[in-house]
């Protein structure tokens, strides 16, 4: 079996007692790192702030070797900070009016990825089988081909792709085409995702689909295929059952007392929908009053990319937004809204998905979002939630017992958290099953080995 090679912007290093990080995505690359043995590279976190990023970093643990790799500061900025997700970010997510692109930190962006190529180059094998994640580094194939390697290389896309006409709006549109067909596969989230990948190469005269997804561009041919990632379905119920005794759990029930929980949990993003999130709650504890007092909405939402002037504002207004909420509507006895800023342990946020009676999960646009899988393999079989599920979601092509709603449409929301809370025992039980069927038959481990084989074959 080929060695394994997986490159991504992150890497997650096993702590002290040799276990890895929690979470679906690092348990299942994990899994088949130490099935082939393996290696994974990847930016550490840290920055340098002279011109130059430092050594390689290696530690070994069992069959993998995990490479960590320093930036400079001006990496950071243009690569990560600039073009990685103030450009492709809101591109991706259909967000052109955030976009904010700048030549400087698209040449960083290019240069960064031929640094990565630099330092995985001489850790390379003839027959390694090579798996690059997300948009941060697109460019990688390309400047390893540049470099002479002839190795099965496969890149799966994270977050969604969108249709020609919003990628024809970025600058260098025709360089980032051109990088991901370097690859030998591309890998999407949805039917969707993979249809305005085509539908571009079409449009542009790049390329065009021939038979079993491969694709045929100017000087070669290549695949592309659809892959939804999963989660560990089996492990994470297990772990929710077991959680639901956490004492910051219990304390959590006895503070909410008979009242309906209904739980958001994201990370602080402007795709994921927030500030029309609380605006549909409000809209449903005023238009339906007999559930006034009755419900508390838990928002759970950690910084994310802080030293972002645009995050730091959001932060602020969302702060803002929950308080003026909870000012208008609550009452002595009340806070409807609980907001969060902070990261929740995993087991905390385990037990909390049991508890609530209603997962609320309206991104505006969203690759996959394993948040609403977590929530339904979390629950209880014999009296589960329900979740309103954006239909702008990757995970509502799969998940068909949830409620899909409009994430732009308030009042539509405030409908649908009436009729989740109102819902009959049978009702929710039946459409639990059919969205735990789905995650039971495709799990992480699944969607890694189906990516995996292709690659392979």
């Amino acid at each position: 079996m080929n060695r394994l090679v997986v490159v991504s912007n992150r890497v997650p290093i096993p702590d002290k007692t040799g276990a890895a990080p929690a979470g679906g995505l690092a348990v299942a690359l994990e899994a088949a790192l130490q099935e082939r043995g393996g290696l994974w590279l990847g930016w550490s976190g840290q920055t340098n702030e002279t011109d130059e990023p430092g050594p390689l970093r290696t530690e070994t643990h069992g069959p993998i070797t995990y490479a960590l790799t320093d930036l400079t500061k001006t990496d950071v900025d243009e690569y990560y900070f600039g073009f990685a997700n103030r450009v492709l970010w809101p591109i991706c997510h259909y967000r052109l009016d955030l976009a904010e692109y700048a030549r400087k930190e698209m040449a960083g962006y290019f240069r960064v990825n031929r640094f990565f190529a630099e330092r995985l180059a001489p850790l390379l094998q003839p027959d390694d089988v090579i798996w690059i994640h997300d948009y941060h580094l697109i460019p990688l194939a390309g400047e390893l081909r540049r470099m002479g390697f002839k190795n099965r290389i496969g890149f799966f896309l994270h977050i969604p792709w969108p249709p020609a006409d919003i990628l024809l709006a970025m600058p260098v549109h025709e360089e980032i085409m051109r990088s991901l067909s370097q690859y030998d596969l591309v890998g999407f989230q949805t039917d969707h995702d993979l249809e305005n990948f085509l539908g571009y190469l079409k449009r542009e005269g790049m390329g065009h689909a021939l038979d079993e997804g491969r694709i045929q561009t100017e000087d070669r041919i290549f695949r592309g295929g659809v892959y939804s990632i999963g989660i560990e379905t089996e492990a994470f119920a297990a772990f929710a059952e077991k959680a639901a005794t956490n004492p910051t759990v219990r304390r959590t029930k006895r503070s909410i007392e008979d009242r309906k929980l209904i739980i958001g949990v994201d990370r602080l993003d402007y795709s994921k929908g927030l500030t029309q999130r609380i605006d549909a709650f409000e809209r449903f504890v005023v238009g339906y009053p007999d559930y006034h007092g009755q419900v508390t909405f838990l928002q759970i939402t950690p910084k994310s990319r802080s030293e972002v002037p645009e995050y730091e504002a959001m932060q602020r207004a969302l702060a803002e937004q929950a308080g003026r909420v909870n000012g208008s509507i609550g009452a002595v006895d009340w806070v409807p809204i609980r907001y969060i800023n902070r990261s929740i342990t995993r087991p905390v946020l385990a037990g909390l998905y049991r508890l609530a009676r209603v997962g609320l999960v309206t991104p505006l646009r969203d690759g996959m979002n394993l948040v609403a899988k977590e929530y339904v393999a979390a629950q209880d079989p014999e009296d589960p939630g329900v979740l309103v599920l954006s239909r702008f979601a990757g995970a509502a092509r799969a998940m068909k017992g949830a409620l899909l709603v409009n994430p732009y449409d308030v009042e539509g929301i405030a409908h649908a958290l009436s009729r989740a809370l109102a819902m009959p025992l049978d009702e929710r039980k039946d459409r639990w099953r059919v969205s735990m069927d789905d995650l039971l038959a495709n799990d992480v481990t699944r969607w890694c080995d189906d990516f995996l084989r292709d690659l392979g074959s």
